[in-house]
């Protein structure tokens, strides 16, 4: 009883105890499984959806590369197309719009083309391409919002159909666009590669050759540089007491100006140049290692460089020296001419001396020239040019003066040479008693010691002014040069004349000058001022008191050579008086240098009417660039300057002007050796 009591006792405590267990693993149930398999669940789900908007995004892209990639095939190549596809992870959707916008490598890219036409264009083609893609992606967004298109109405169908017109006309109009624009940079992308400069160029070092593409004159540069350094090298050792590096240079140093001699291009070098270069490099180098020092280097060069400038300084000195006696000497060929022209002359009898028309030398209805000159073959430049351009020559009278000198050989060359129909007279300026020492105060200064000492002790260090040789030429020992202030004198009878130099040539007509209108003034003439050169701060010593009261430094000047003088408001005006007035001033040559432009200005200060630059040309005698158009365009061309045309210090390119116009085959100039 008791053992049943207890196995009873026992099961009723185990029921008890699974019936307790129950509530307990329900509990467990719902507090840890039911969250797990609803997150679990959530996830999936999401995962689901994830996968389905992945799939309708990539059909999405897919479809858009597609059109893209059927839109540009008929554009570009097959490379460009499979480049572009490639590079659709940096550029992102493709479309015609981010390939023109330049995203693609810069060697799609052609550069330096038209802008204007084909901006255009390209703007054009990216809207039409921006609509389409815009209706595309709306017609698009439609389909995918509604597939089944089972239920659409006539009307709907129909404007799908005209938007699938439309997109077909634009995508049509685009592709023609761009292959337009396509062709122009084709085309442009020829032309500069047209242009382009394939060769290589050559390097150049101061050591060594390096030279892929060799220069006419690349190796006698490298060996003047070596001669340069080993000068300084030579320089360095001997003070740092390298000995036999000095004596190893000189040796070289040597070998290298003997390979060089005069050469000045790479053909005129010997065989043996490249070994002396090589074995000269050698010895530069090892200098270098032993001597170089930066500081003392760029010293010795820096003596290098101010002893050349010297040098360069003294050799134009002497340049300009030697210039300026070629252009007061007179060519052997002019003095025999001259001299062979003058004993005839003399061998003439007196009735044959004399030049016909006569009666037209004070006739002031004809075309008047005055000319002074001592060189024969100038003087029938200057008569032979303007009569040729004549349109009628028979108008035309020639008043030549010169010296006693030249006197015999002047009339003597024109009476063998009569120039045809125009009437010519010589004179003698010694002949002109009136002008005296007592009337001139030019004279009177060429007679004083001063200007003899001026021009005769020109090496003097005390005479003023004898570094400027300019000023020293015999022409303005000559009363020749300062007759122009005295034409009134010498023509009374006549009321307009045409001065004209000796070194000038005629290549028109020039009687339109008499019908100038000088609106009172005295001198008509061509101005020669710049922007900053020629006026008359250059010829005249502003520092002077009476130069700075009475004249503007800035006034422009003018030329000497071609002139036209109305006679008659000369002397109205006294223009003579006035140059004597300020000649006389001028003794102590305080206020200009020789010469007859400076007194000319301050004469003529105010009176000169400026003529058409076209009348006259400068330069030819000195300037080297000037414009041919306006030489031949030009009534009258002007040598002035050293390099005169008969001289053989003449620049070639403008002799021809004047030499056609020279009687060469004549036998006076044969006989005295006269060409071309």
């Amino acid at each position: 009883m008791a053992l049943k009591r207890g196995l009873l006792s026992v099961r009723v405590l185990s029921n008890r105890s699974s019936g307790s267990r129950l509530p307990i693993a329900i509990l467990v149930f719902f507090s840890v499984l039911a969250p797990l398999v609803f997150f679990v669940g959530r996830g999936l789900y999401i995962s689901d959806q994830n996968s389905i908007q992945s799939d309708f995004s990539k059909q999405n892209v897919d479809w858009r590369e597609r059109l893209a990639l059927q839109s540009i095939k008929n554009l570009f190549t097959k490379e460009v197309v499979d480049f572009v596809t490639t590079s659709t992870a940096d550029l992102g959707p493709l479309n015609l719009d981010s390939f023109r916008k330049g995203n693609l490598s810069a060697s799609w890219k052609v550069v330096g083309v038209e802008t204007s036409v084909q901006d255009n264009a390209i703007s054009k083609s990216n809207q039409k391409a921006t609509d389409l893609k815009q209706e595309t992606s709306q017609d698009k967004e439609g389909k995918f919002l509604d597939d089944d298109h089972s239920h659409d109405t006539p009307a709907k169908i129909l404007r799908r159909q005209l938007r699938d017109n439309r997109r077909e006309k634009w995508a049509t109009e685009l592709v023609r666009q761009d292959e337009k624009v396509t062709v122009k940079l084709e085309n442009a992308a020829i032309e500069r590669s047209k242009a382009v400069d394939s060769a290589v160029l050559g390097k150049y070092n101061l050591w060594r050759r390096e030279n892929e593409n060799v220069n006419s004159d690349s190796t006698v540069r490298l060996m003047r540089d070596q001669i340069i350094m080993a000068k300084v090298y030579v320089s360095i050792a001997k003070s740092k007491n390298k000995l036999d590096l000095q004596k190893e240079l000189q040796i070289r140093l040597k070998e290298i100006q003997q390979a060089l001699g005069e050469s000045t291009a790479d053909s005129g070098l010997p065989h043996s140049a490249s070994e002396k270069i090589k074995e000269m490099g050698k010895v530069l180098s090892k200098a270098r290692e032993q001597l170089f020092d930066c500081k003392l280097v760029t010293g010795k060069l820096r003596a290098m460089l101010q002893t050349s400038e010297e040098q360069v300084r003294r050799l134009k000195k002497q340049s300009m020296f030697l210039s300026q006696l070629a252009a007061k000497t007179i060519p052997y060929s002019i003095h025999c001419l001259s001299l062979r022209l003058t004993i005839q002359y003399y061998l003439l009898p007196q009735e044959k001396r004399k030049f016909p028309r006569s009666e037209n030398l004070e006739n002031p209805n004809l075309y008047h020239y005055a000319l002074f000159s001592d060189n024969v073959l100038a003087a029938s430049v200057v008569v032979n040019s303007t009569t040729m351009n004549a349109k009628d020559p028979s108008k035309h009278v020639f008043h030549l003066v010169t010296n006693k000198l030249n006197f015999g050989a002047m009339n003597m060359w024109f009476l063998l040479n009569p120039p045809g129909k125009a009437t010519i007279h010589v004179e003698n300026v010694d002949e002109f008693k009136w002008l005296n020492s007592s009337y001139s105060p030019v004279l009177r200064q060429l007679e004083t010691a001063s200007m003899k000492e001026y021009y005769f002790k020109a090496d003097h260090p005390t005479v003023s002014g004898s570094s400027n040789m300019k000023y020293r030429n015999p022409k303005y020992l000559s009363m020749l040069n300062h007759l122009r202030f005295y034409l009134p004198q010498v023509y009374p009878n006549l009321d307009k004349i045409l001065f004209l130099d000796d070194d000038i040539v005629v290549q028109k007509d020039l009687t339109g000058l008499w019908s100038v209108d000088l609106h009172g003034k005295v001198n008509g003439a061509v101005e020669t001022c710049g922007q900053s050169f020629h006026r008359f701060d250059k010829y005249l010593n502003f520092s002077n008191h009476h130069i700075s009261q009475n004249f503007d430094p800035n006034a422009c000047g003018w030329a000497y050579g071609m002139n036209m003088f109305d006679l008659k408001v000369w002397k109205k005006k006294d223009i003579t008086g006035i140059y004597h007035k300020w000649q006389n001033m001028n003794e102590d040559r305080a206020l200009w240098k020789l010469g007859t432009l400076p007194p000319g200005l301050i004469t003529f200060y105010g009176l000169t009417h400026p003529l058409e630059k076209s009348w006259h040309v400068l330069g030819l005698g000195y300037n080297p660039s000037v414009d041919k158009k306006e030489i031949e365009h030009a009534a009258v061309i002007h040598y002035n300057g050293n390099m005169k045309p008969w001289l053989d210090l003449a620049m070639t390119k403008y002799r021809p002007y004047w030499t056609k116009y020279v009687k060469y085959d004549h036998h006076y100039l044969r006989s005295c050796n006269l060409s071309e």
